[in-house]
C-alpha cells in the first residue's frame, strides 16, 4: 500500500466513508463502519485524449486543481483543468443517504478549438493478503473485484466497458491502451476503460461511475442483479436529496450564530459547519462508537494508527455533540458502546474498534475510565435527563469502584495494578492529568448519588449503601488533593508538575483546571504554571506544543494544546488572549474547514491527521464559551 498520509476531504453516509486528496484522488473507502474495513490500495483514474498516453487525472503536470464542497453538504467537487488540451473536468463525489453506493459524476467541457476523443480508464487495486486474495471478473457494465467474503463493484449506469485488463495492468496502463483476452483473473489490480466520446469544441459530456461494496455471501449473478437496481436510480434526484439532507442537518445542529461578517468569521463558520458534517462520518451507527479520525497511517510509519475509539477522545467529542444537540448519538455512545466495552472489573481499555471489539493496545490509561463517568454526568447536567443517568448508573458505579481501587493502590504504594500511561501515551507513571480526571469523576459521582438517592427513597438498604459510598469517595477526594499538592507541586518554581518523575512543562496540566476543576484559574500556582507554559511551550508562531522536548512529527504546535490555552484564558476572564489562541487555530484550518492534529510551524498549515475529532471538539467547546447563546445573554 502506498503512503497516503493526508485525507484532505471526507464524504459518506451511515455505512460508507470515503476520503480524498486535495486533487480529488480517492484514497480510502470504508464499509460498513468508519474504521473497518478499508478496501482500496489505490484507485488511479486517467484519461486517454486523442493519441496521448495516459493522463493521470489526479497527478499530471498540466493539470490545475480546485476543490470545494457544495455548501453545507458532504458533496465534494474537484475541478481539474488540463491546460495542454484545454479540457475542463468537474468531478463530483457523493454518497446517497439511503443507497450504499459511492457516486462519481464526471463532466467534461472541451474548451479547445479541436475535437477531443476521450477514454476514461480506471486502474483499481484492492488490499489483499495471503489469507484473503483478490480475484476479478469483467462484466458488461464494469468490474467486479472480489475475495472470500466481499466484493467491490465498479460500474457505470450509462456506459458499457470498452476495454479491460484483469492481469498485469502495470505493464501497459501508461499507454492508455489496455486489452485482455480473459474475462476472469486473479490479480489484486485490474483496469477498465469507458469511452466518453468525441467531444467537439464548447461541447459538454457527462459520465457517472458507481462503487458498490457487498459484504458476506454472494454470487456474480446476484451482484449483477443488485447493480441493475443501482443503475435505475435517478441520479439527479439522489444528488438533490443528499444535498437537502445535509443542509437540514446543519440547520438542526448549528445553533450558535456565526454571522460571517469578515474573512475570519467566514472561516470560523466553515469550521463550525464542517465539524457538524464530520461527526456523523466518525460514528458507528450500530454501536455509537466514535472513531478518533479517518485513518492516515496504516503502516505504522509514525504512530500506532488513529482510526480507533479512545473513550477519552470520544468523551470530549460527546461534550461538543451536546453543544451541537446530537443527543441520540451521545446516548448511543454511552448506553451501547460504553456498556459493551466496559471490562468486568469496571475499567475501560485504551482503545477499541468502533464496533466494540478490543483494538490493539500498548498500555493502560486510567483517564480512559475516569473520562466515561465524568462524561455521563456532564451530559446529564446539560440535559437534566434522569432516565439517561439512571440507565447508566450501574456502569458508572462499577467504574468508580475500580477507580477507588486504583487510587488506594497509589496511596498505599502497593503497586498491584498496572502503571498508567499519560494522556499522550508516551510516559508511564502517575500523572496530574490522570489524577485530576479521577478527582473530577469522584466529584461527579457524589452528585450522581445525590440524584439517584432521590429516586429510591423507599429502599433503605440502597440509601445506606449510597451513604457509605459517598463517605468513601469524600475521603478519597481529601486524600487525592493532599497527594496532588505533595507530589505535583514544584517548590522551586511554585508551579504544578505533570507527573511524579520530571519537571517538564506539559499543556495537559491545564486539565486540572479545565475541564476537571481540581484547581481554579486564579490560584497562584496555576498562574505560575501558565507563565511557565508560555515560556516553554508557546512557539514563535503563537501556537502551543504539548510538552517540552516533544519531537513527534517535528514537535509542532497542536490544535488541542492551543485551544486548551484558550479555555484556560476564558476561565481566567482573559477573553482577548483566549480569542488570540482561537483565531490562531481558525487561520490555520484547511480551506474545507478541517482541523488537524498539528499545525506546521514553518508554513502555518494543518499538518498530520486532518479531521481529528478531538481537535474539532475543542473548537466547538471554545466557540460555545466565546459566542454561545448563554454567553451572549450574560454580556
Amino acid at each position: 500500500m502506498k503512503d497516503k498520509y493526508f485525507n484532505d476531504a471526507v464524504i459518506g453516509n451511515k455505512n460508507i466513508r470515503a476520503s480524498y486528496s486535495k486533487r480529488g484522488e480517492l484514497l480510502r473507502l470504508y464499509y460498513n463502519s468508519p474504521d473497518y474495513k478499508q478496501y482500496i490500495d489505490y484507485m488511479d483514474i486517467g484519461l486517454k485524449i486523442n493519441d496521448s498516453n495516459l493522463i493521470h487525472l489526479h497527478n499530471d503536470i498540466n493539470n490545475v486543481y480546485d476543490q470545494f464542497y457544495t455548501e453545507d453538504t458532504n458533496i465534494l467537487n474537484t475541478q481539474i483543468k488540463n491546460t495542454y488540451f484545454n479540457l475542463r473536468i468537474t468531478q463530483t463525489d457523493y454518497v446517497p443517504l439511503k443507497n450504499n453506493v459511492l457516486i462519481k459524476k464526471y463532466t467534461f467541457l472541451n474548451e479547445h478549438n479541436i475535437d477531443l476523443d476521450i477514454n476514461l480508464l480506471i486502474h483499481s487495486k484492492l488490499l489483499s493478503n495471503e489469507n484473503d486474495s483478490v480475484g476479478s471478473k469483467v462484466v458488461k457494465d464494469g468490474l467486479i473485484q472480489y475475495n472470500h467474503s466481499s466484493a467491490f463493484c465498479i460500474f457505470s449506469p450509462n456506459n458499457s466497458v470498452k476495454n479491460y485488463q484483469l492481469n498485469d495492468s502495470d505493464s501497459n496502463i501508461e499507454s492508455g491502451i489496455i486489452n485482455d483476452k480473459d474475462y476472469i483473473g486473479m490479480s489484486a489490480d485490474s483496469s477498465i476503460c469507458y469511452y466518453v466520446g468525441n467531444i467537439k469544441p464548447n461541447e459538454e459530456v457527462t459520465i457517472d461511475i458507481m462503487f458498490y461494496i457487498k459484504e458476506g455471501k454472494f454470487t456474480i449473478d446476484s451482484l449483477q442483479e443488485e447493480i441493475k437496481k443501482f443503475k435505475k436510480l435517478d441520479l439527479r434526484k439522489e444528488m438533490q436529496s443528499t444535498k437537502a439532507y445535509w443542509r437540514k442537518y446543519i440547520k438542526d445542529h448549528a445553533k450558535i450564530e456565526v454571522k460571517g461578517k469578515n474573512s475570519l468569521e467566514q472561516k470560523m463558520k466553515t469550521i463550525y459547519h464542517r465539524t457538524i458534517l464530520l461527526y456523523p462520518l466518525l460514528i458507528n451507527d450500530e454501536t455509537g462508537g466514535i472513531s478518533a479520525a479517518i485513518e492516515v497511517d496504516e503502516k505504522h510509519s509514525f504512530c500506532g494508527r488513529y482510526s480507533y475509539c479512545w473513550p477519552r477522545d470520544a468523551v470530549f467529542i460527546t461534550k461538543a455533540m451536546d453543544i451541537l444537540n446530537m443527543n441520540k448519538e451521545i446516548e448511543k455512545f454511552y448506553k451501547t458502546f460504553c456498556r459493551t466495552t466496559q471490562s468486568k472489573n469496571g475499567m475501560w481499555e485504551q482503545r477499541f474498534y468502533t464496533d466494540g471489539s478490543l483494538a490493539p493496545c500498548w498500555g493502560y490509561q486510567i483517564d480512559e475510565t475516569a473520562s466515561v463517568v465524568y462524561g455521563v454526568y456532564e451530559h446529564f447536567t446539560r440535559n437534566n435527563d434522569f432516565k439517561f443517568l439512571k440507565d447508566n448508573f450501574k456502569m458508572v458505579e462499577k467504574a468508580t469502584n475500580f477507580l477507588e481501587k486504583y487510587v488506594a493502590d497509589i496511596l498505599t504504594e502497593k503497586n498491584e495494578l498496572h502503571v498508567s500511561y499519560d494522556l499522550w501515551e508516551m510516559n508511564e507513571g502517575i500523572h496530574l492529568y490522570s489524577i485530576a480526571s479521577i478527582y473530577a469523576t469522584f466529584m461527579a459521582m457524589l452528585n450522581i448519588y445525590d440524584v439517584i438517592k432521590e429516586t429510591i427513597k423507599d429502599n433503605r438498604l440502597k440509601q445506606e449503601q449510597i451513604l457509605k459510598e459517598k463517605t468513601n469517595i469524600e475521603q478519597y477526594l481529601l486524600l487525592l488533593k493532599e497527594y496532588t499538592l505533595k507530589n505535583f507541586y514544584d517548590d522551586t518554581t511554585k508551579s504544578l508538575k505533570r507527573n511524579t518523575s520530571d519537571n517538564k512543562m506539559d499543556i495537559s496540566i491545564l486539565g486540572s483546571v479545565t475541564p476537571f476543576g481540581m484547581f481554579t484559574a486564579k490560584e497562584k500556582k496555576v498562574i505560575n504554571t501558565v507563565e511557565k507554559i508560555n515560556l516553554t511551550l508557546r512557539t514563535y508562531t503563537g501556537g502551543y506544543k504539548r510538552f517540552e522536548t516533544d519531537h513527534y512529527r517535528g514537535g509542532n504546535p497542536w490544535v488541542i494544546s492551543t485551544l486548551w490555552m484558550a479555555l484556560y484564558y476564558i476561565e481566567n476572564k482573559q477573553k482577548s488572549k483566549a480569542i488570540e489562541c482561537f483565531e490562531y487555530v481558525i487561520k490555520t484550518a484547511t480551506e474545507h474547514g478541517f482541523l488537524a492534529e498539528q499545525i506546521n510551524n514553518e508554513n502555518m498549515r494543518s499538518d498530520w491527521v486532518i479531521g481529528l475529532g478531538w481537535s474539532h471538539a475543542m473548537f466547538i467547546i471554545v466557540l460555545d464559551k466565546l459566542y454561545g447563546e448563554k454567553k451572549s445573554k450574560k454580556e
